[in-house]
This record gives C-alpha cells, sequence and structure tokens, in this order.
C-alpha cells in the first residue's frame, strides 16, 4: 500500500451550500455583501414569491384609494348621486389592502426567521468544521457576537426593511406615475425639486455602511473582552483584578458608543435631510396646484388626488431613506457573516479517503516526523521523531514542558497536519482518512476536561451517543465515579453547571474518564488523566484505567512519574526529540533525562 499522502490539491471537500457562496474580491463584496444571502434564500423561492405577489396586490390597491378619493370628491356630492356607493367602495378597497399586507407580513417576517436560522446553522457548522489553528487567531468571542448580532441584523432586513423597502418604492414609483396622469405639469416640477434631494443622499449612503461596518466590530471587541473574562472569573478574583477588567470592558464599551453615535449622527441627518427635502418640494408643488384650481385649469378631485399620490411619494421616500440605513448596517453584518462562512477548513478529508480498518487494537506509527505550528513557523515543535507503538501496548511520553508530548497527540488527532514525515493509523496514513473516521478510533481524556451544560449521566454519554443507561453506569463505576454520582441530588440526572462548576476537579476528571472508558476505542490517549486527583483517588482510579486499557493500545502523557511505571515503554522527550527509550528501570540505570526528572520528584 502506498502511504505517501496526497498532494493538497487533491483535498477538496465536496460541494454544499456553503461551498456555493462566493468570495469575491473586496472591493466587489462591499457593492454585492446582501448577494451571500441569496443561496439561503434560494429553497424558499416559493415564500417569496407570495411575499411578493401579495405585496404587488396591497400595492395596488393602495394606489386606488386616491382615485376613489377623486370620484367622490368630483362626482359623489353632485345632485342624484348616491355617495354611500363610493364609500361602500372605499371601504371594499380597505378591506382588500389590510388581507394583503396582513399576508405579505406573514410570508416576509417567516422567511426572515427561517433564512436567519439557516443562516445561524450554517455559521456554527464551519465553525465546528474548523482545526484549533483557526482559533489561534480568531477570538470566540468575537465569532458569537457575529452568529448572535449580526445575524439579528440580517433578520430585520430580510424579514422587514426589505419589504418595506420594496412596498415604498413601489409607493414611491406608483406615485409618481400617478401624479403625472393627473397632472404632467405639477410631475415634472415634483420629479426635478426629488432628483435634487435624493442625489446628495447617495452619498450620504456610503459613509454610513462603513460606519455600520465599524459599529458592528466594536460591538465583536466586547463581546470577546466579555467571554474571555467571564471564563476566566476564578483567576480574576484570585489576582483582585476585577476593577482593571471592568475597566477595560468600559473603554471597549465607549468606543462601542461612540461608534454607534457616529452611525446614528449621519444616518439621523441623512433621514432628516431626505423627509425635509422632500416634504418642502411637495408643498412647493401643492402651492402651484392651488393656483391651478383657482384658475380653473385643475378640478378639486384631481387636486386631492394628486395631494395623495404626492404624500405617498413623499412617504415612500422617507421609508426608503430609513430602510436604507438599515440595509447598509444588514450588508456590512452580513460581510462578517460571509467571512465565517468563506474560510476554509484548513484540516479536511480527501477527496477519496481510505477506509480506516476496524481492529479492537490499534498500531500508530510516526516515520521522521517534523512539525511546526502556524503561529511559530520557525520553531519545530517536533524534529524527526520515528516512534513504532504496537497493537494492545501501553506507552508513557514523559519530558519537561515543551518537549512536544501535547504536540504529538494533537497530530494523531488531525487537529493539524504534519509538516514532514508521515504518521500511519493501523497502516494508513493520516492524510488519507476522513478525520471523522479517525476520531472515532480515539478516545481522549485531557488536563483539563470539558464538562457541558447537562446531566452527569448525559456528559459521559457525550462518549458513546447510542450508550444505553447501564452502559454509562457500568463505565462510572469502572472510573471511580459511580459513588459521587449517586451523591449529588438527583443522582445521575443532576445538572452539573456551566463548565461542571458543581463539581470539584477530581469529579470533571473522573467524569472525563468515564466518558472516554464509555468509548471504548482501539487507541486510548491519556493527558495526565490522574493529575487532578488526590494520591487515595489517583490509586484508585489508576486501577480503573489499568483495567480499561486492557487489550487496547494506550498513549500516555504524564508529568508525575508514579504514573507511568507500569507502562510497557516510555519515551522520553526533549525539545521536540526523543532522546530515550525504555522501562523505567532501564532508564533510570542509564541515568539520563528520566532519571534526572525522577529524581527530582523525590527530592520533591
Amino acid at each position: 500500500m502506498n502511504d505517501t499522502a496526497p498532494p493538497p490539491s487533491a483535498e477538496h471537500p465536496q460541494p454544499d451550500l456553503l461551498e456555493s457562496i462566493a468570495a469575491p474580491a473586496p472591493a466587489q463584496r462591499r457593492l454585492r455583501a446582501l448577494s451571500g444571502l441569496l443561496p439561503f434564500l434560494k429553497p424558499y423561492r416559493r415564500q417569496v414569491g407570495y411575499a411578493f405577489v401579495l405585496l404587488c396586490l396591497a400595492s395596488a390597491a393602495m394606489l386606488t384609494v386616491p382615485l376613489a378619493l377623486r370620484d367622490l370628491i368630483d362626482h359623489g356630492f353632485a345632485a342624484g348621486s348616491r355617495v354611500h356607493h363610493y364609500f361602500l367602495g372605499l371601504f371594499g378597497i380597505a378591506l382588500f389592502w389590510g388581507a394583503a399586507v396582513a399576508g405579505r407580513f406573514y410570508f416576509v417576517t417567516w422567511i426572515g426567521e427561517r433564512v436567519t436560522a439557516d443562516l445561524r446553522s450554517a455559521v456554527y457548522r464551519r465553525m465546528l468544521a474548523q482545526s484549533p489553528q483557526y482559533f489561534e487567531t480568531t477570538r470566540t468571542g468575537e465569532v458569537l457576537s457575529r452568529l448572535t448580532a449580526d445575524t439579528t441584523l440580517v433578520q430585520t432586513v430580510v424579514g422587514s426593511s426589505v419589504s418595506m423597502g420594496l412596498r415604498s418604492s413601489f409607493q414611491f414609483v406608483g406615485g409618481l406615475a400617478m401624479c403625472a396622469v393627473t397632472s404632467l405639469k405639477l410631475f415634472a416640477v415634483t420629479l426635478a425639486l426629488l432628483l435634487l434631494v435624493v442625489a446628495p443622499l447617495i452619498a450620504v449612503g456610503r459613509r454610513v455602511r462603513k460606519l455600520s461596518r465599524e459599529s458592528q466590530d466594536r460591538i465583536a471587541d466586547t463581546a470577546a473582552i466579555a467571554s474571555e473574562i467571564l471564563n476566566a472569573i476564578p483567576t480574576v478574583q484570585a489576582f483582585v483584578k476585577e476593577a482593571d477588567e471592568a475597566a477595560r470592558f468600559d473603554a471597549t464599551v465607549e468606543r462601542s458608543f461612540r461608534s454607534a453615535i457616529r452611525r446614528t449622527r449621519w444616518r439621523a441627518g441623512m433621514t432628516a435631510a431626505a423627509i425635509a427635502g422632500v416634504f418642502g418640494a411637495i408643498v412647493f408643488v401643492l402651492w402651484l396646484g392651488a393656483q391651478s384650481v383657482i384658475a380653473g385649469t385643475m378640478s378639486p378631485g384631481q387636486l386631492a388626488s394628486f395631494v395623495l399620490y404626492a404624500a405617498f411619494t413623499a412617504g415612500g421616500v422617507g421609508v426608503i431613506a430609513e430602510v436604507w440605513g438599515d440595509v447598509m448596517r444588514a450588508a456590512g453584518a452580513t460581510e462578517r457573516l460571509m467571512e465565517l462562512l468563506s474560510a476554509v477548513p484548513a484540516i479536511r478529508a480527501p477527496a477519496q479517503p481510505v477506509a480506516l480498518p476496524q481492529t479492537p487494537q490499534a498500531r500508530v506509527q510516526f516515520d521522521a516526523v517534523r512539525f511546526y505550528y502556524p503561529s511559530r513557523p520557525r520553531t519545530a515543535a517536533l524534529d524527526g521523531i520515528t516512534l513504532d507503538i504496537r497493537e494492545g501496548e501501553t506507552v508513557a511520553l514523559v519530558g519537561p514542558s515543551g518537549a512536544g508530548k501535547t504536540t504529538l497527540f494533537q497530530l494523531l488527532l488531525r487537529y493539524y497536519d504534519v509538516s514532514g514525515g508521515s504518521i500511519r493509523f493501523n497502516g494508513v496514513d493520516l492524510r488519507r482518512l476522513d478525520p471523522a473516521a479517525l476520531r472515532a478510533q480515539i478516545g481522549i481524556v485531557p488536563q483539563d476536561p470539558v464538562i457541558f451544560s447537562a446531566s452527569a449521566m448525559e456528559n459521559i454519554r457525550y462518549g458513546h451517543a447510542g450508550a444505553s443507561d447501564a452502559q454509562v453506569i457500568a463505565a462510572a463505576r469502572t472510573a471511580l465515579a459511580d459513588e459521587f454520582i449517586q451523591r449529588l441530588p438527583q443522582g445521575y440526572d443532576t445538572f452539573l453547571g456551566e463548565r461542571g462548576l458543581r463539581l470539584s476537579g477530581g469529579q470533571r476528571q473522573r467524569i472525563a474518564i468515564a466518558r472516554a472508558i464509555l468509548r471504548n476505542p482501539p487507541l486510548l490517549l491519556l493527558d495526565e488523566a490522574t493529575s487532578a486527583l488526590d494520591a487515595e483517588s489517583e490509586a484508585l482510579v489508576q486501577r480503573g484505567l489499568e483495567a480499561a486499557m486492557k487489550g487496547r493500545t494506550t498513549l500516555i502523557i504524564a508529568h508525575r512519574l508514579a504514573t507511568v511505571r507500569r507502562a510497557d515503554r516510555i519515551v522520553v522527550l526533549e525539545q521536540g526529540r526523543i532522546v530515550e527509550t525504555g522501562s523505567p528501570q532501564q532508564l533510570m540505570q542509564q541515568g539520563g533525562l528520566y532519571a534526572r526528572l525522577a529524581s527530582l520528584q523525590v527530592v520533591a
């Protein structure tokens, strides 16, 4: 079998909704930011069509009102006329108009909520697909801000502002057309004045859009700081930094406020200029119309209908100016969301992944592995690691901090790809495997275990979603977690709190051990799995782990050398290289790094 990894150009993900979103150049993206929402609107073309038809019907009903009013004024009050017929006609138009508006509101709101939900899910899925190196430069708080604040802005535009803008555009265009039909002279004057008012607003709108993007960036900064500090409350309080962190957050909030006020000032000025300019033009045109009525060249009904059409036109411009600000903010938000959606995962499955052999034990082979972290491209984290871990073998990795032990785990889980050499799992190069299929064969107990905001039962079942309650309890007993779980208020159904705050460090560690045992993987990775336990608990859990390790391959990271003395082999790392290999007795006799580390722990 050829274990050489395929070239990067051969590894392309299957096309999906996210891949259909283009990533144009920055200038084009700024001009067409909202076009990124089209793939999310496409599945709901029918609902969009219904909303558009109802929008047209409502606009048509609205534009017939001035005509009905014209006939009422000019003919309804004449002798022998049945005036109540005109009022009944107006009432019928109102009923039809109301029904069309209600239908449009329902469909538009449905579309906005549906698209926003799909967008949030798409962004979240894309973030889950990113490797850890992506989050070396991207703050989780900023991602959360985009998932919440930015998608809310998009929902406002898709579910409300766009509909209002289209309705107002129909109102504006229809009003102008009916003004022309009613009086061509007054229409020409009105159009000339409107052009003088609208032209400057276009330039102002560009400035508002830029400020909107800046404002959203400041909000994201605020969310990022809050997320970081709230997750580190014990440390902040231990160093008495509450006042300093509050001041830092206040400064960020103040910058966000100033940015929002700048945007609001421009937007308010744009809205005021639009309304004042348009209504000023309408008042002047009405004065000219009044002169025509006095001169007898225009009927009172015509002037009344022209007044209404002019009001519709002015109202349409006012709403468009207001909506334009929302659209600019949403364009900035969409830009930021598209940046997340266009992020390509550094670690992806090859186009045709190799099927991983299903075995009860795993064999892992490191062949001249070199690795550089993307954030430290000139310093080798691993330098020429060659290691063969046989099926069923227990191997301990020992060495000072920064020797490369955790890096080996990260490469095994394919959070990163090697910079040189290769790693094989059951004879297959990791780069030829689907990362999900690989990770399904590995169980891990990290040094800092993650406990989710769920019950004890669900936290352990996270290792194997299809496990029964009996299997979960058996795994907890093996990890010596059953005893303290039974003492919780609701036993296995007890909510453990955010990040497991209701548990001690040792209890959280035992939950993580039970989770790994339940997974029953061919390869078990233990990263200081007993580091948070006291001496008595460590001895008990060590026995449980020894039972769990039987019949499977195990790789252990340990700083406390007492936890690895029963390993089949100990590999000593220093500065990314293997410097010693052997049993504890052999390494002690050699008097090298392992012996020095052991003597330091004995002295301590």
